[in-house]
């Protein structure tokens, strides 16, 4: 089942992230755990999260230094480290990777271990020194393929499993998204996403409408899961506090008011193939 969202402003977003460490939970109960390693020596952790960031070439230098900042900058964070230290174990896994044609994925960071100031630090700072690169064609289709089996043997036992994907397009390769996202969500894993809208060009035409609705695009095409959000990126200077937002609800396993779907709504609003 899919738990959609509306956009949120930023200003929503971080008292939103201050609710998060009060320990606030919308009224939502909790995901029944899933352990997706189920070897005897997998470690317990809170959450197994999976960072898929798009590096297509719609993805100018400016905004991937941006959006690798953002997760940098969340990683460290005095509320990132808040939330860690309210789950059940004090522990998150985190594994990193960039995207962007079908099967082109590359992961810049394995899986590690943050349980501390100090582990937090570590992982940014290997996320940090990684050199950046750009791709042709945008599969999100293929991000989510590759992601999903990233879980069977990550060496951890969360009691959540996330797929946080940012990216600034929509699925142009490979089969719908749908498809793959469906594929995900039987597994048990959630998918969050962080589209970025700040292009404004004109004569793209479908593509066009496309981008201006891609907030909406990934909400009814990419996430899915129990407590799964979105949170849109309009303006560059929300990049850090966007994904710190997003990193602390996922980390403490909050998610945003749910916002009343009409009945009639019951397909997407925008073309998922």
């Amino acid at each position: 089942m899919r738990a959609r969202t509306c956009p949120m402003a930023i200003g929503i977003a971080t008292a939103i992230a201050a609710l998060v460490i009060a320990g606030w939970n919308g009224g939502l109960a909790a995901p029944a755990p899933r352990f997706a390693d189920k070897r005897p020596s997998a470690m317990p952790v809170d959450v197994e999260l999976v960072i898929a960031v798009d590096v297509s070439n719609s993805m100018d230098p400016e905004e991937q230094e941006l959006q690798r900042d953002g997760y940098v900058a969340a990683l460290t964070s005095r509320e990132f480290l808040t939330a860690l230290r309210s789950g059940a174990h004090g522990k998150v896994a985190v594994t990193y990777f960039e995207w962007a044609a079908l099967h082109d994925q590359t992961i810049l960071m394995p899986w590690r271990l943050i349980d501390s100031p100090e582990s937090a630090d570590a992982v940014a700072r290997e996320i940090a020194r990684a050199p950046y690169r750009r791709a042709p064609r945008t599969s999100i289709y293929g991000a989510l393929q590759f992601a999903k089996p990233l879980f069977d043997a990550s060496g951890y036992r969360g009691l959540r499993q996330v797929i946080d994907v940012s990216g600034d397009g929509i699925n142009n390769m490979g089969p719908p998204v749908a498809q793959m996202r469906d594929e995900v969500l039987k597994a048990g894993i959630t998918i969050n996403g962080l589209p970025i809208m700040m292009r404004r060009q004109s004569g793209y035409g479908m593509w066009g409408m496309a981008f201006e609705n891609l907030d909406v695009y990934y909400e009814d095409c990419v996430i899915g899961g129990p407590g799964s959000f979105v949170i849109g990126i309009r303006e560059r200077d929300q990049f850090k506090e966007a994904t710190r937002t997003k990193l602390v609800m996922e980390v403490a396993g909050r998610v945003p008011p749910a916002r009343v779907i009409p009945a009639q709504a019951t397909r997407p609003r925008v073309y998922c193939s």
